[in-house]
């Protein structure tokens, strides 16, 4: 075993590994060479090599979605550690444990000249839930060990994203051959911090409504036990809006807000107003829920979140910091169902919608609605599925997925920015297949997602080109102008097939729905590369369509 002499590379890499850290993600430089020598040296360790850090991050952010576990950052001094931000951001915001490790210069080379620093102590303050700023001497051997200890714990308990800055003198390649440092982790005791206090008074007023509503926000998959919701979904007083993201499905719920929401006249509106909503998960995709509930506030809203509460709607009067299961277990205790018209006249217009969103579909050319219907049709059963921001996600939302499919998008700040390195990062920590839907301008932006050699045959890109931003075709502006094709909607002609070419993805393209059809005949068979199918659809006829849908339904 070889491992670098610089003792805090040893205290990082020693504390790693006893707490059981065991993907370390690493972007090549000089600067963190003590850090890279020590996690490539040791056995235990997982270790990925992605150049771009910007990939890294929303690789390891990837990974630890899935896992549940954090996954280690490694990079170099200097702007390196910047490139991290969008997915530090995301981890933030959507509870999702990263360890980030920094090597930097030690203090007396900064600020003097010296290449490639920056100001590295607490730059993600911000964002982060703690920051270990390590000191380059050998009097802070214990202080050291206790900072990273701590930071290693936060991102365990509070599932999100921590920042351990390393200073290195040189020389950064000399070797020892077993550790140096003796670390003595502090005893900790497993406390059960998922309580809940007497909820007698809110079952009361829970039972004394007529109108409630649950709206399940992003949610990890099999996270809520299913009992729960089956008794909720048998009382007539209760509405269920699920979203796709939610990973939640029943009969009785209501997926597809927007198709519920959009066509409602003011009376409607205020007929479907709640007294009681109960809010669960992440943050919410839908923006016609976020007006309505902005608009149309009701009386109580209680949240059950383990970690924040977010006031979405203006009007959060409760927060349940616990997990979902711990709060139904005592909530739905006796429970007793209300009658109520509210979830059965309801229930008759979300079966109208979906009546008339089939007949829609039936006539419309091809188009980025019909390809998307025909993409949710055919994805295999128990495929995970990572959906990219804008357009996408919201297409989504249109439809009933298949319930055995698990669904991720990077909402916690609903970048375009990192969707198809995410998606790759998971799908290396899955023997599952994955499948990244994306639209083509968030394809080629995070395009060196493809730049690492850890992307297992099974992954899935369906690319949908609709030669710029299609959705803001579809928000207020003045179309199909020179200065809205430039700098809203990107108007461009640019394709992934050579990107295919020089990553040995294999590549298909569709430009109608018989040529779709026939490439997803075949496109989740076996092979010995991963594929991308690249759908071509109409840039000027996207957006009408989609209006005219609304106007339909």
């Amino acid at each position: 075993m070889q491992l670098p002499k610089h003792t805090l590379a040893q205290q990082v890499v020693k504390t790693c590994l006893l707490n059981a850290i065991k993907n370390i993600v690493i972007s090549p430089g000089s600067r963190n060479a003590p850090l890279t020598i020590g996690f490539t040296g040791v056995d235990f360790f997982n270790t990925f090599s992605i150049v771009d850090e910007r990939c890294a991050a929303f690789f390891a952010l990837g990974m630890a979605q899935n896992t549940q576990q954090p996954t280690a950052l490694v990079c170099t001094s200097g702007s390196a550690l910047l490139n991290y931000y969008p997915a530090i951001a995301e981890a933030y915001f959507s509870n999702i444990p990263l360890i980030i490790i920094s090597a930097d210069r030690p203090s007396h080379l900064v600020n003097i000249g010296d290449g490639q620093t920056i100001n590295q102590p607490n730059v993600f303050n911000n964002h982060v839930l703690f920051s270990a700023n390590l000191e380059a001497t050998q009097q802070q051997l214990q202080s050291n060990t206790s900072l990273i200890q701590n930071a290693i714990s936060i991102a365990k308990k509070q599932q999100g994203p921590v920042h351990i800055n390393v200073p290195f003198n040189e020389p950064l390649y000399d070797l020892v051959d077993e550790f140096t440092v003796t670390i003595n982790l502090p005893k900790t005791e497993d406390k059960n911090d998922d309580l809940i206090s007497d909820l007698s008074e809110f079952k009361q007023l829970w039972s004394a409504s007529k109108q409630k509503m649950i709206l399940i926000g992003v949610n990890t998959p099999h996270t809520i036990d299913p009992k729960y919701l089956e008794i909720l979904a048998n009382d007539d007083s209760v509405i269920i809006f699920t979203e796709t993201t939610s990973n939640v499905s029943h009969n009785a719920f209501f997926p597809s807000i927007d198709k519920i929401i959009s066509p409602l006249n003011a009376t409607e509106l205020d007929n479907l107003k709640p007294d009681i909503l109960l809010s669960l998960g992440g943050l919410i995709v839908s923006k016609k829920i976020k007006s309505f509930l902005r608009q149309h506030q009701p009386k109580h809203h209680w949240v059950v979140n383990k970690h924040h509460a977010n006031d979405t709607f203006f009007c959060l009067n409760k927060h349940f910091k616990t997990s979902p299961n711990t709060f139904f277990k005592t909530f739905v205790s006796d429970y007793k169902a209300q009658k109520s018209t509210y979830k059965p006249y309801w229930s008759n217009i979300k079966t109208e919608r979906h009546n008339k969103h089939q007949d829609y579909l039936k006539d419309i050319p091809f188009c980025d609605l019909k390809a998307f219907n025909t993409i949710f049709n055919t994805i295999p059963n128990h495929t995970n599925l990572h959906l990219s921001n804008s357009s996408t996600v919201r297409y989504a939302q249109l439809f009933n997925l298949n319930p055995t499919i698990n669904v991720f998008c990077n909402r916690g700040t609903s970048g375009i920015d990192g969707s198809t390195s995410t998606a790759i990062g998971y799908a290396t920590s899955t023997k599952k297949p994955t499948l990244c839907i994306t639209g083509e301008l968030s394809f080629l932006y995070d395009s060196n997602a493809l730049w690492n050699n850890y992307i297992p045959n099974t992954f899935r890109v369906i690319v949908i080109n609709n030669q710029g931003g299609g959705i803001f075709r579809i928000l207020p502006g003045h179309k199909n102008t020179d200065n809205f094709d430039t700098y809203f909607e990107t108007k461009h002609n640019l394709t992934a097939v050579h990107l295919c070419k020089m990553y040995s993805f294999e590549y298909q393209k569709a430009t109608t729905y018989e040529t779709l059809t026939a490439c997803l005949n075949n496109f989740y068979a076996p092979s010995q590369s991963p594929k991308l199918l690249e759908i071509f659809t109409p840039r000027q006829l996207n957006d009408d369509i989609l209006v005219n849908y609304f106007k339909c339904i």
